[in-house]
């Protein structure tokens, strides 16, 4: 009889069914019973309880929820509650955190980790916004704070392209607006995987030709990259700050500033697909130890649910980790 029963709630499509086999087989050895296809949208709450499909979620020592196409508010707002009860892999709070574009920037310019140069405002207050794009030579990226795989993203090239767009502003349901000053860089980008503050895989994309996106969902290809010491130190850095406990960190070199540059981190990176593993991509068998090895020390600890640190500085002299090198595909 398993020791520990936890949730799991994973994506299906491009090899996540073969990911999750994996995953519940592994937990099997460790006497760890998982209980698959829990999607919080379907759950109910009452009498103090959750239930999902059947089963009582209070009795669950853990939750692991990895499925970034199918999310839906009423499951989050579950996923939140949740977390009172267990510990939930990623922790909501730093899920919610990397869930908004601005709070992470700010969370990462805090902690003095280089990342976009940004402004967020109320949509009613435009000018602001005039104002920092003539600093930034009249040139930005607009983004809705909560969006993910690139959409919604528009590049602004000149000042009055923000008074196009100024209808469009006011028409969005949220009370804020987010510029990101334009980075130059070259068109790729570094997507570093951490799992437990441990250095997964490395890897990059690269945008289409013509296109300035490099997210997969937009046209990018994916590509092999080294792991860069520096890029890897940095992306380290970023998880701890933000609290993820699963992390997939967005990295570009700023060719004006001459550094890398954190653009994102994202709480749902994607395993390798069949194909990308064909392509060189073999890092999904690390990444499901690190993730069994953390699920193990987790319910074998106390079932108290996990926190971040507030916004303060931390330190980061722990040494680097060697490499060992939002369809319903999670956010690549």
């Amino acid at each position: 009889m398993a020791k520990h029963r936890i949730g799991l709630w994973m994506y299906e499509n491009c090899g996540g069914q073969d990911i999750e086999r994996k995953i519940v087989a592994q937990l099997q050895e460790r006497e760890i019973e998982a209980i698959g296809g829990l999607n919080l949208a379907h759950a109910s709450a009452y009498d103090s309880s959750i239930f999902c499909n059947g089963h009582m979620l209070d009795e669950l020592d853990l939750f692991f929820s990895y499925n970034a196409g199918q999310q839906s508010p009423f499951q989050v707002y579950l996923y939140q509650t949740l977390n009172t009860m267990m510990p939930m892999i990623n922790n909501y709070d730093s899920f919610a955190l990397t869930e908004d574009k601005f709070r992470t920037a700010h969370r990462l310019k805090k902690n003095n980790i280089p990342t976009t140069d940004y402004i967020v405002c109320s949509k009613n207050n435009i000018e602001q916004l005039k104002e920092h794009m003539r600093f930034w030579q009249g040139k930005a990226i607009c983004k809705p704070v909560d969006g993910w795989g690139g959409n919604g993203i528009i590049k602004l090239e000149h000042e009055r392209d923000l008074d196009l767009l100024t209808p469009y502003i006011t028409q969005q349901h949220a009370p804020q607006f987010y510029l990101e000053r334009v980075i130059e860089n070259d068109f790729t980008d570094y997507r570093v995987d951490i799992v437990d503050n441990k250095f997964v895989a490395c890897y990059g994309r690269k945008a289409a030709p013509g296109s300035w996106k490099t997210n997969v969902t937009s046209g990018g290809s994916v590509i092999m990259r080294e792991p860069v010491p520096e890029v890897v130190e940095l992306a380290l850095k970023a998880a701890k700050v933000t609290g993820l406990e699963v992390a997939g960190v967005d990295i570009i070199y700023d060719i004006e500033h001459q550094q890398y540059v954190v653009i994102e981190v994202n709480g749902i990176p994607a395993f390798a697909t069949p194909e990308q593993e064909k392509f060189g991509l073999n890092f999904n068998d690390t990444k499901i130890k690190y993730l069994v090895d953390l699920i193990d020390r987790t319910v074998n600890k106390s079932n108290q649910p996990t926190t971040i640190s507030p916004d303060i500085a931390l330190s980061f002299h722990e040494p680097v980790m060697n490499p060992s090198l939002h369809t319903e595909v999670p956010s690549v």
